[in-house]
């Protein structure tokens, strides 16, 4: 089963429980997906009415670390966990925030230096690092890339997606529009490269058309003169005898016939 198919049955299970559940009794529910390795999308849970009741309540911490893992990072946890603000996670939790922190990452940046993904993970040394990324990531299914040793890189080609944080949506929409109108301008540009190519090709066929209509000319021109000359020649020759000239005595030439 591959992991698409996974999160969707996996968030309709835990979408159904959340609904029928309040409360405190939301707590391990919250936990069990969080900590779950084949769930890395939380906006459908968030969006259950008994989940965010949780809100202003003695239990609305609960609510704040599905928010973590739903847009948050491992930097995320280590400012506001350190602050005693969220709950102490559990090592199945903390492998899953700091693989969705290598999603954020890769979200703006498909090159991503090993100085800063160690940072990022809490990661001590690039052996460490790479069997993260090879084990946890690509083998989990939620990455594909390359891992480039002598530029001290994560090459990333392909990255599972987040859920969208507040007001991502709204600049998504408009990357869209912006890529879209980009994209018409190219396609009327090409049209119009087109129509002129196309009125190019024309005036070539006409220009082709009336080369080849004047050779034909030349042609029949150079045809007529030859014909001309020709029939000039003629004058040389009269039925009955062949025609040839000598001069007279007053040095006019005059015409006189040979016998055939």
């Amino acid at each position: 089963m591959d992991v698409e198919q996974k999160q969707v049955e996996l968030i309709d299970y835990f979408v159904k429980q959340a609904s029928s559940l309040k409360g405190p009794a939301l707590s391990p529910l919250i936990a069990e997906a969080t900590s779950n390795p084949n769930l890395f999308a939380f906006s459908e849970i968030l969006s259950v009415p008994n989940v965010l009741e949780l809100e202003g309540t003695e239990y609305s911490v609960y609510l704040a670390v599905l928010r973590l893992f739903a847009h948050g990072t491992w930097s995320d946890y280590r400012i506001v966990g350190n602050a005693g603000q969220l709950p102490h996670l559990v090592p199945d939790q903390v492998l899953k925030l700091k693989q969705l922190t290598v999603l954020t990452l890769a979200e703006t940046n498909k090159v991503l230096p090993y100085n800063q993904l160690m940072l990022e993970l809490d990661v001590v040394n690039v052996r460490e690092l790479e069997d993260f990324l090879i084990n946890e990531c690509m083998y989990a299914g939620i990455v594909r890339g390359k891992l480039d040793q002598l530029r001290r890189c994560f090459e990333v080609q392909f990255a599972a997606g987040r859920d969208l944080r507040p007001g991502q949506l709204g600049n998504m929409i408009k990357t869209l529009s912006d890529w879209l109108s980009t994209s018409d301008n190219l396609l009327h540009s090409i049209q119009e490269k087109i129509k002129w190519a196309d009125t190019m090709s024309e005036m070539d066929k006409k220009h082709k058309k009336d080369v080849e209509e004047r050779v034909e000319e030349v042609k029949k021109s150079l045809s007529l003169k030859a014909d001309i000359d020709f029939r000039g020649h003629e004058i040389y020759s009269e039925p009955g005898g062949v025609m040839d000239y000598e001069e007279d005595r007053g040095g006019r030439p005059k015409r006189r016939r040979h016998p055939v």
